[in-house]
Formats: C-alpha cells, structure tokens, sequence
C-alpha cells in the first residue's frame, strides 16, 4: 500500500517537475510600437508586456496597448492579465498553454471583457534567437469568439537584452508588436 501511495504521488508531481527549456526565461518586461491592421482601418500606438515566473512551470503574465485608430480621434487601450503554465519537451523546447483575462474599452460604450487560451511552443533555437508559435481563443462579451494563430521570436544580444517581435492573425486582422526586452 505505501509503496503504491508513493507511486502515486511520485507520478502527479511528474508534470511539475520539469523547469523552463535552456535559453527561455519567463521573467521579462518589454515596451514598443503595436500595430493593428483590419478592414475597417488601421491603428497604432505603444505597448508594454511582461511576465513573471511564480514557480518552476507557473508564470503571470500581463500586457496593456494603446493605439489611435489612423485618421481619427478615436483610441482604444487593450490590455490581458493571466497564468502560463510551461513543460519542457527538450533541453530547449517548451511545451506552452495560457489563460488570460483580456479588456478592450474604446470609450463611449465599446468596453468589453473577456478571456483568452492558448497553447504551442516556445524555445531557443539558437543561444541569441528564440522563438514561438501559439493557437488559441478569445472570447469578448457582446461577441463571438474566435481562433487566432501567434508567432514571435526575440533576438538575444545578451544574457539581459534583446528585440522581440510578436504578430497575432485573427479573423483577417493582423496585430504586431516590436520593441526592446530586458529578460532577468
């Protein structure tokens, strides 16, 4: 029996066990220029993003943008809040799935709650270059939800810093982001 009851417990904690890939950090902050283009017009403006590992494969995350839309007056901020869970396949590959609280308020009555999955890969391809690809869903009040696909890679000058580049493909909409990252 206490054999069994350790087996057991040895095989539920076997998931936890794990801790990021080699060369992928989940403690980052990153700020820079967000773009969204879609067939009613365009918007850009800023954005900053960060994440904060909270255990070995438990991280927060969390980001917030404000774009005008292009030859108006009109902006919006748009901002996510959530919990990212990371299981490493191979010395540097991650296996990644996300859940996020996600908040568009245009003002004069364009805000909207919702939430957002999703699941792929992130790893470092090289020492100075990672990558990452991501499906999920998202779901806003007073809207259908939809499927989207994400792709993103950071360029590493160091061990602290790099470039990040993240585009997100929803529903005929593209949404871009560029910008430093300090990773520690």
């Amino acid at each position: 029996m206490k054999r069994t009851l350790l087996a057991l417990t040895l095989l539920a904690a076997l998931p936890f066990a794990a801790s990021a890939a080699e060369g992928v950090s989940y403690n980052y902050v990153e700020g820079g220029y967000a773009k969204t283009n879609t067939d009613s017009g365009d918007a850009d403006g800023w954005a900053i993003n960060g994440s904060g590992a909270i255990a070995d494969n438990f991280h927060i995350f969390g980001g917030y943008s404000k774009q005008e839309i292009d030859n108006t007056n009109i902006d919006f901020d748009q901002w996510r809040v959530g919990l990212g869970y990371n299981h490493e396949l191979n010395s540097r590959v991650d296996l990644l799935t996300r859940v996020a609280y996600e908040k568009f308020d245009a003002g004069q009555g364009l805000d909207f709650n919702g939430y957002s999955v999703e699941a792929g890969v992130r790893g470092a391809l090289t020492p100075n270059f990672e990558g990452y690809a991501l499906a999920g869903y998202e779901d806003y009040e007073k809207a259908d939800g939809e499927f989207y696909g994400r792709l993103g890679a950071q360029v590493k000058f160091n061990q602290t810093w790099g470039i990040n580049g993240d585009v997100k493909f929803i529903d005929g909409d593209t949404q871009f982001f560029v910008g430093p990252r300090v990773s520690f």
